[in-house]
This record gives C-alpha cells, structure tokens and sequence, in this order.
C-alpha cells in the first residue's frame, strides 16, 4: 500500500520542490487548496495493477510546474512537468507536425521522426 501524501511529498522532494511551491491543485474543471489536498490524501491506496484508485484528472500546480497522475493498467504513477523555458525570443516556421507531412514534404515515405527538429529538418 502507498501514502497519497506521503508519496505526494517525496515526490515534490525529488524533483527539488517544496509545499511552499505549490500554488494550487486541480480537477479538470475546478481548483482548491493544497490544504485540502493535504486533508484528504493521507490515505494508503493500491498504486500496483488492476484498477486506478486515485483521481486521473488530480493535478497540483505550482510556480511553472504542475503533478499530474498517470496509470498503466491501474499501475500508478505521478508525473513532473515544466513549462519549457527558452533564453531568446525567436520563433521558428514549422512545416510538419506529423511524421506523414514530413514525409509527404520530402518525397519520402514512413520515416521515423521522433521531434519536430528531426520533421523539419533544421
């Protein structure tokens, strides 16, 4: 079994975060205090396989960076996402976003781009 607000906190901690980071948490249509969160998570829950216990659309936002759940199979799982952060303010003209109109732009036929550099051709 696993602590939601245990398992919350060390994660914040591993990815050098702190409860004083936090601004807010979230569902996919409304928003409420960490405070809250912190009520209701300290609760153990099954992160291993079958089905998801803890809510899939429950996020936890801070300054630039936000918590989102993630499962496999029922597996569970927090992910670490950041707002990217670029040093200049240039913009680029991107011609293809998918694989098949990199293609199509090359005259080539089902080649693997895994980011839009490689489907570009910059």
């Amino acid at each position: 079994m696993t602590n939601l607000l245990k398992e919350t906190l060390d994660f914040l901690k591993s990815n050098n975060k702190k409860e004083s980071d936090i601004l807010y948490c979230c569902g996919d249509n409304f928003k409420f205090t960490w405070e809250n969160f912190k009520n209701v998570s300290n609760v153990d829950y099954d992160s291993g396989f079958g089905s998801p216990e803890v809510a899939l659309d429950l996020k936890i936002v801070g300054n630039n960076f936000w918590l989102e759940r993630h499962e496999y199979d029922g597996s569970e799982w927090w992910e670490f996402k950041e707002f990217p952060n670029y040093d200049n303010e240039e913009y680029f003209t991107v011609k293809a976003v998918t694989s098949r109109e990199a293609d199509r732009l090359r005259g080539d036929s089902w080649n693997y781009y895994g980011n839009l550099l490689e489907m570009n051709n910059w």
